[in-house]
């Protein structure tokens, strides 16, 4: 390993401020010394060096020929280094917010959302955390969890944000349809990992609208709510779905709702730590969603 051979930073740095200032006074403000500490650390690296790199003149002080040729290597360097170093400190010092929710609330809820997250709180860092299973908010370093269920949500602080609603729907290009043609069109289903009785289900579906359930042809079934809106999207069949999470594909027409009725599904929540005040990050995210509901 080569060592390096160069004169201690404290005289660097001291000849920096005097080159830069031309004043050995001026230096020894910035860095908090007495001009006699510059004088002898540039002396120093005079000694050093073996080079003349000032030109001490009455009341002031002019760069040699040497002096003009270090000074701009070192400047650079130093700059550089405060550069790298504001950066990092930047980086530690940005709150970063986690939130944590299913798969498909995830991916069809808040990420169309996020541009409007960072245009409000552009210092702010947000990492989406997507899981089905609900994580433990102390364990994980989530700061934000969005349930969705019925609750009570012990040694936790829950807010409800919305109850939601579900219904068929179908891509448009199946054609028309109409409440008679359900043993026409493969159903798509989606496993719920809880089961409840209130899980907004094709049984429960038949029963809210006095229909006996039909068992077409080619149903498809998903263990994942977001695979069972792709496949609806992409013409497979018709899908009892969350209103809220294909919001967007109405909107756009991907998708239609060709007839009802809606049936209840659960509650989502936000629910956040309940042993310690929020900090100013998870404060703005909580503002946010609630904005987020409130808009629609």
């Amino acid at each position: 390993m080569v060592m390096r051979k160069l004169p201690p930073l404290s005289s660097l740095r001291a000849f920096e401020a005097a080159a830069r200032l031309l004043s050995f006074k001026r230096a020894a403000e910035e860095l908090g010394v007495t001009p006699t500490a510059i004088s002898h650390q540039i002396r120093s690296l005079e000694d050093h060096t073996g080079l003349v790199l000032f030109n001490r003149q009455v009341r002031k002080v002019v760069l040699t020929e040497a002096g003009v040729q270090l000074y701009p290597v070192l400047r650079d360097g130093f700059d550089a280094v405060e550069a790298v170093l504001n950066r990092l400190v930047q980086v530690q010092r940005r709150a970063r917010v986690t939130i944590s929710a299913t798969s498909a609330f995830t991916s069809k809820w808040l990420v169309p959302r996020v541009a409007r997250f960072h245009a409000l709180y552009p210092d702010i860092d947000l990492q989406l955390h997507a899981s089905d299973d609900a994580v433990s908010l102390t364990e994980t370093g989530v700061d934000i969890a969005i349930r969705y269920g019925r609750g009570p949500y012990p040694g936790l602080s829950a807010e409800v944000m919305f109850a939601d609603d579900f219904a068929p729907v179908v891509n448009p290009r199946l054609g028309p349809l109409g409440i008679g043609d359900l043993d026409k069109v493969p159903l798509i289903h989606f496993q719920w990992r809880r089961q409840h009785p209130l899980n907004p289900t094709w049984e429960r579906w038949y029963s809210a609208a006095g229909l006996a359930p039909s068992s077409p042809r080619g149903q498809l079934h998903f263990s994942d709510e977001s695979h069972a809106i792709q496949a609806a999207v992409a013409g497979q069949g018709i899908a009892l779905l969350s209103l809220a999470l294909v919001r967007e594909e109405l909107a756009a027409g991907h998708l239609v709702q060709p007839f009802g009725p809606a049936v209840a599904g659960h509650t989502y929540h936000m629910v956040t730590s309940s042993d310690q005040p929020p900090g100013a990050g998870v404060r703005a995210a909580v503002d946010w969603l609630r904005a987020e509901v409130a808009s629609g």
